[in-house]
């Protein structure tokens, strides 16, 4: 009749459905990969954080907005070597002295031990170009060494020269082909062995997971995986592989951060369990206990 509203839909009715629109992936506007060489970063975070067996103090001083000292204790025992297969330990203290430099453009960071000497260095010559070079310094024979690294970031892709002491000489190239997956390929030569090589890898990322693999022909295979729990906690896993020496070794591990401490541990294949905690006493001073046991 004229004058009457039109029949309701029933309640079950479901109404016409709306179409999902596809996100257009824009292949000219990638966005920048990591390095080459921190391709595993989140999982060496978990999995290899500096394990030792003792405990250490950190001290840092500020003497101005760049510039600050370190001081280190570290307390522990340290093997000795034995011509027996059991193995000897002894109970020992060292001091580590710093100083650090830091700058938006210009990072300086030495670090003096028992006459041993290490020093980083990471220079913004530009806005795409940086210059990274690590170097230790030590009065025994052969044990001295100097890395020195050019990076350069492209729109969508990062390559790195690194020449190093006795004729290293290495270059990598990793491109971004998704806004999620980055591929990447290196080249090395060791004059000092006389060895080449050449590797390639893959990295898949999102705000929750991290997957990589990588090969190489000096018979590495490495397969890391990192899943985030939380915004604290990420759980890691890791499968290596040389098809070399078929040596095969899997590991699993955790990293949980809190307010002021942050705990990270493993367990491998090899029947070795670590653990590393970091506890924050106060402003400038840090608490660090580590420990691997092999069952």
């Amino acid at each position: 009749m004229v004058g009457m509203a039109p029949p309701m839909a029933s309640m079950g009715q479901k109404g016409p459905e709306i179409p999902k629109i596809e996100q257009i992936v824009d292949y000219k506007n990638l966005p920048c990969p990591i390095p080459y060489e921190e391709l595993h970063r989140e999982a060496i975070m978990s999995l290899k954080p500096e394990l030792f067996e003792g405990m250490r103090f950190d001290f840092n001083k500020p003497l101005n907005p760049k510039f600050f000292l370190s001081h280190s204790v570290f307390m522990g025992p340290t093997e000795i070597p034995s011509q027996s297969t059991e193995t000897i330990k002894i109970p020992t203290a060292h001091y580590e002295f710093g100083a650090n430099f830091v700058d938006p453009k210009l990072m300086l960071i030495g670090r003096l031990n028992g006459g041993r000497l290490n020093a980083r260095v990471k220079w913004d010559l530009s806005d795409n170009l940086i210059l990274k070079c690590n170097a230790q310094l030590t009065n025994e024979p052969h044990m001295s060494h100097g890395v020195a690294t050019f990076d350069y970031k492209g729109r969508d892709y990062r390559t790195q020269l690194q020449l190093g002491n006795d004729g290293l000489v290495g270059a990598n190239y990793i491109q971004s082909v998704t806004p999620h997956l980055s591929l990447g390929g290196e080249v090395f030569w060791a004059g000092q062995h006389r060895k080449s090589g050449v590797g390639y890898a893959a990295r898949y990322s999102t705000d929750k997971t991290v997957a990589t693999g990588q090969v190489a022909s000096t018979g590495m295979v490495l397969l890391s995986y990192v899943q985030k729990a939380s915004e604290k906690v990420s759980l890691a896993t890791e499968f290596m592989y040389n098809y070399s020496s078929n040596d095969v070794t899997a590991s699993v591990g955790y990293d949980c951060i809190f307010r002021r401490s942050r705990v990270r541990g493993k367990i491998d294949s090899n029947g070795c369990a670590a653990a590393f905690l970091e506890e924050r006493l106060n402003p400038g001073l840090t608490f660090i206990l580590s420990a691997e046991v092999r069952f």
